[in-house]
């Protein structure tokens, strides 16, 4: 429903471009009030579009609590929240940060894993990179990112710098990683999506808990908890 027209809307890489038609969109804080542009908050749809949902089956009440009942009424009407967050900017293209529960809060900022993964991906010397928070105990979170290398880099502090600065540049201040792991590969599943819960795990040094199976290669997680665990008695040192 936010989507580009060919030859209509112009693009802008790693925007979701304009609403459709019709579709009325817009980011809002968590009591329904539009946020300022280049301000993340939550993405909903204001008024009924063709092909809405009118109900889950069987289940009604839960349709109304996961999509209707998170965001407030706005001017006496619900609105439907899908459980992305995003920002909006100045000129009216819209941005997902991610699922809501992808999003960190640092230091009182909503940032989006996707933003910040988007920003260390741009840079070339970095193939893929994952982020999540962990607790920290001034901020709340903080930001931890592995990162995978193109094949003509290699670990080094020098390179942990500079990937922070980068994104830092990219996003702003508040955005740098607090730590950066460099790893060989991510753990990912069958279909290739990133296996996120146990990078969660991993960098906050707790046992992995969950079903590794579902992981294709799922050494890949024993050898990044090693790692972790290893650096963190390291600096305990």
């Amino acid at each position: 429903m936010i989507t580009a027209l060919p030859g209509a809307i112009p693009t802008k890489p790693g925007s979701a471009t304009r609403p459709f038609p019709g579709i009325m969109a817009d980011v809002v804080d968590k009591d329904g009030q539009t946020v300022a542009d280049n301000t993340g908050g939550y993405l909903v749809i204001k008024h009924p579009w063709p092909s809405m949902l009118r109900t889950v089956y069987n289940n009604p009440e839960r349709f109304q609590k996961t999509y209707w009942d998170p965001i407030p009424p706005i001017d006496g009407q619900q609105v439907y929240f899908a459980g992305d967050s995003a920002r909006r900017d100045e000129d009216g293209y819209f941005w997902i940060l991610g699922r809501t529960d992808d999003v960190m809060n640092v230091a009182g900022h909503r940032l989006g894993s996707m933003e910040l993964e988007s920003a260390l991906v741009a840079h070339p010397a970095v193939a893929e990179a994952s982020v999540v928070g962990i607790p920290h105990e001034v901020k709340g979170e903080d930001i931890f990112a592995f990162v995978t290398l193109e094949g003509n880099y290699s670990p080094s502090e020098d390179l942990d710098k500079e990937l922070k600065q980068h994104v830092v540049t990219e996003i702003g201040a508040i955005a740098r990683p607090g730590e950066i792991q460099f790893a060989d590969a991510l753990p990912k599943t069958r279909s290739g999506k990133i296996v996120r819960r146990f990078l969660r795990q991993i960098a906050a040094g707790q046992d992995i808990v969950g079903d590794k199976t579902t992981v294709e290669d799922p050494s890949i997680l024993d050898k990044l908890e090693a790692e972790i665990r290893q650096r963190h008695s390291q600096t305990k040192v």
